[in-house]
């Protein structure tokens, strides 16, 4: 079947053959018959199917029709995409505006961690479809930016995903502004039972369309997994970038600071490389991002979250550093490559905290993972690592203060050297103070250091005991009163 022959406006089909578009997918050519009907969709697919121009195209054909019929030039948010992440937001935004090139329809994008006031902007000057994240649209909404009263096309995309991350509430919030008299479709990549549950209250006598079977993975990738210490996961790394032909590679990494912690190693050996996380800025992630799709750098380490939605035309090699805990998030991880049939490669490193995931996921992919055993880095302990004990927080600072020799109690602050006063109260050095820096009525400095009326030495260090059960605020302020030889005394 050819995209001519599913009924599509010649505007959508001039711009589908400028993308090279010829023959739709499986989800495309199941999808957009029955969505032009106007019938609810539910959609089974993986990443890189093409469920974006599954939805966007009759999306689009249908909002162009009614323009032209009503023959109003008031724009309204007729259409509602719904996303988990930024990234997949703007890709799915700019599949939007590529699809609807040569039609009369104001596309916009919102979500969070960027100042809000020029997405506030540009709904004012009216928008017909809006593709957004929980966060953003929820706040907008509050702040009476946004109206939901017009939407008849409501999309909800990665719906497994917008699960595991917890916005689950801040859908409903959405669902609950939107009029029941809608078409509603719902993606999903895998559809576990929490998904069945909300397809049933949120569609209407759906169509079903599955491309693959449940939480499988794509054929053509070519699967492997290393068995590897936790603390050789950095050299097995370097080892494959340096002797194996891999041009660039999506390396994910469970944490945030685990992901800096490698861009930062990969740095010592010249492997440029960039991270994109939570904690990095929309700008800084779109910049990596940019910088990874240009070739200018080789590696981008990434977590889950931040990943979702990246789309990237030829990324041949995905590598999981940490293996995830879910099996349906690595099935999300290397649907990243092996995009629209072409071949891919997932590597996996797996120390022996992680071997039970690996089975968790070979049950659900119901497929065994090839093990490279010849690899110069070959797992050496076969036993759960111990976890590391935290101190409470009490105890940490003490120990803190005895390493940096500052411990109040023990008289801390003395310096070493030449600086030091002898037991009797002279100077050691003349011009150097004493630790405590107080003078006795003589002149002398002594070790302890208050003043007393006969020169004799007067120890601070019960002031200083009862000053550890203070804040640093009352610390300073205690210090201050010895200095000036006003003894201390508690506030009644």
């Amino acid at each position: 079947m050819k995209f001519t022959e599913l009924n599509l406006l010649p505007e959508i089909l001039k711009s589908l053959e400028e993308q090279g578009y010829e023959t739709p997918s499986p989800i495309q050519e199941k999808s957009i018959p029955s969505l032009l009907e106007g019938r609810d969709l539910l959609g089974c697919a993986q990443t890189g199917t093409g469920k974006t121009c599954a939805f966007a195209v009759p999306i689009l054909q249908m909002l162009h029709i009614e323009q032209q019929e009503n023959k109003t030039n008031q724009r309204q948010i007729k259409a509602l995409i719904l996303t988990p992440t930024r990234e997949l937001a703007i890709q799915i935004h700019e599949s939007f505006k590529t699809y609807g090139k040569y039609l009369d329809l104001k596309t916009a994008v919102i979500f969070g961690g960027v100042n809000q006031k020029p997405q506030a902007a540009e709904i004012r000057r009216g928008v017909d479809i809006l593709v957004a994240t929980p966060g953003r649209l929820n706040d907008l909404i509050n702040q009476n930016i946004v109206s939901l009263k017009h939407v008849s096309k409501f999309v909800l995309d990665e719906a497994d995903r917008m699960l595991d991350m917890g916005f689950i509430h801040d859908v409903k919030k959405v669902v609950a502004l939107i009029p029941k008299d809608r078409q509603t479709l719902l993606f999903s990549a895998t559809m576990p039972n929490e998904i069945v549950r909300f397809v049933n209250a949120l569609l209407t006598s759906p169509v079903k369309v599955t491309v693959t079977p449940v939480s499988s993975t794509v054929e053509i990738i070519k699967q492997s997994i290393y068995f590897v210490d936790k603390n050789n996961k950095h050299n097995l790394l370097v080892h494959l970038l340096r002797k194996s032909d891999i041009p660039s590679v999506l390396v994910f990494c469970r944490t945030k600071h685990g992901c800096d912690r490698i861009v930062k190693d990969l740095k010592k050996v010249d492997i440029t490389g960039m991270a994109i996380h939570g904690n990095k800025s929309q700008n800084a992630r779109q910049n990596a991002l940019a910088a990874f799709k240009e070739g200018e750098i080789r590696v981008l380490v990434a977590t889950d979250i931040a990943a979702r939605g990246i789309d990237i035309d030829g990324l041949s090699y995905v590598i999981n550093y940490d293996l995830p805990n879910v099996p349906e998030t690595y099935v999300h991880r290397i649907g990243r490559t092996g995009r629209a049939g072409a071949n891919g490669s997932a590597i996996s490193f797996c120390d022996f905290d992680e071997k039970a995931y690996l089975k968790d996921i070979e049950k659900v992919i119901k497929l065994r993972v090839d093990v490279v055993k010849e690899h110069p880095f070959p797992m050496q302990f076969f036993e759960p690592a111990p976890k590391e004990t935290r101190l409470p927080m009490s105890q940490r600072s003490n120990q803190q203060g005895k390493s940096s020799g500052k411990n109040p109690k023990n008289g801390g602050g003395q310096k070493g050297g030449g600086g030091q006063k002898s037991g009797n109260g002279q100077k050691s050095s003349a011009g150097q103070k004493s630790s405590a820096g107080q003078k006795s009525s003589a002149g002398q400095k002594s070790s302890g250091g208050q003043k007393s009326g006969n020169g004799q030495k007067k120890s601070s260090k019960s002031q200083w005991s009862e000053a550890s059960d203070f804040t640093p605020r009352k610390r300073n302020s205690l210090a201050s009163r010895v200095k000036s030889s006003k003894p201390y005394s508690k506030k009644k």
